[in-house]
């Protein structure tokens, strides 16, 4: 390709006759021979570069070693075919009275095209090696991403697990029989965090019917010590991380008072596209539940790692505040 249109760039004449054509043929055979030695040369040495020295660890070195060397390999490699050809082929001279310079100024042609060659070999090597090392760090990013927020999914049956276990193993030397419908109760629980601990996100339906059914089972519990409003409209498919409910309820329970004299109240609503979590604040003067330290951090970085949006949290005298971000996309 190269010599079919240097041929026709600097002898266009050459096509008008039969003599034009002949010395056309002659013009494209040493065109022909010197553009692949060129180029062949050219992938030799983006392919030595490539595997001792990538663009991305050492771009300047790596542009100026291989712009030297492919300069130094085309002067060579053009100087000596030329010689060749016009002493073997065309025996333009002999050796006795060999046109040094002559030589020299033939190599001219094949230095500039050399140039437009190397501009576009290296141009092509390091956007190549450019978007392979841009895919690679997007693919690690994701596989980092993901595994961290498998292992914060990973801690929710645990944190679940635990606390229930604290209740109930306080539940059964105080009233076995609430104890029985305690446990009935947490196995239907317990089976939705088993369905949802592989998800990324889950719809807000979902996760309401879940907090019904949480807040039905501490209600075993506390009995009139613990009241809750749920008012969220279900018409609009929403998203968010599984299992963010049971632990921002779980903490208002353990954090504060939930008595007959002193009821816990908590209300789940939905305001735009945040879902707000609110109870009444009278904190206990000490936890007698072991804290785990996961509860808001670990919603926090959740949403984190799925899209950056902020968890809001508010505190007042009187009422603790969590506004969740709900998600309309189930593939973020």
């Amino acid at each position: 390709m190269i010599a079919a249109v240097l041929t026709v760039i600097f002898c266009p004449s050459c096509f008008t006759s039969i003599k034009g054509l002949l010395s056309a043929a002659n013009d494209f055979f040493y065109s022909f021979v010197l553009s692949c030695i060129l180029s062949y040369g050219g992938f030799l040495a983006e392919y030595y570069f490539d595997k001792k020295m990538p663009w991305i660890q050492y771009p300047v070195k790596r542009l100026i070693l291989e712009s030297i060397s492919y300069v130094l390999y085309v002067f060579v490699t053009s100087y000596t075919i030329t010689f060749l050809i016009e002493f073997l082929v065309r025996q333009s001279f002999s050796l006795d009275n060999i046109p040094w310079e002559w030589l020299m100024v033939h190599t001219k042609l094949p230095m500039q095209i050399s140039v437009i060659i190397a501009f576009l070999l290296i141009s092509r090597s390091f956007l190549l090696e450019w978007k392979k090392s841009a895919i690679e760090a997007e693919q690690l990013k994701t596989q980092q991403y993901a595994q961290q927020y498998q292992t914060l999914k990973d801690q929710l049956n645990p944190h679940f697990l635990f606390n229930s276990l604290n209740v109930l193993s306080n539940l059964v030397y105080e009233n076995p029989d609430t104890a029985a419908r305690f446990i009935r109760q947490l196995s239907k629980i317990y089976r939705y965090v088993l369905e949802v601990q592989q998800e990324k996100l889950v719809k807000l339906s979902s996760e309401m019917e879940f907090a019904e059914n949480f807040l039905s089972l501490q209600k075993i519990r506390f009995e009139e010590g613990l009241q809750y409003k749920i008012n969220v409209n279900l018409k609009t498919d929403f998203y968010l991380p599984p299992l963010s409910l049971q632990m921002l309820l779980e903490n208002a329970i353990k954090h504060n008072i939930a008595s007959m004299a002193n009821p816990l109240f908590i209300e789940i609503l939905l305001e735009g596209k945040q879902l707000i979590v609110k109870n009444n604040l009278q904190l206990k003067s000490s936890l007698s539940e072991e804290s785990t330290g996961i509860g808001l951090s670990n919603i926090r970085k959740r949403y984190e790692l799925l899209n950056n949006d902020q968890v809001l949290i508010e505190e007042t005298n009187d009422f603790f505040i969590v506004k969740l971000p709900l998600l309309e996309n189930p593939q973020l």
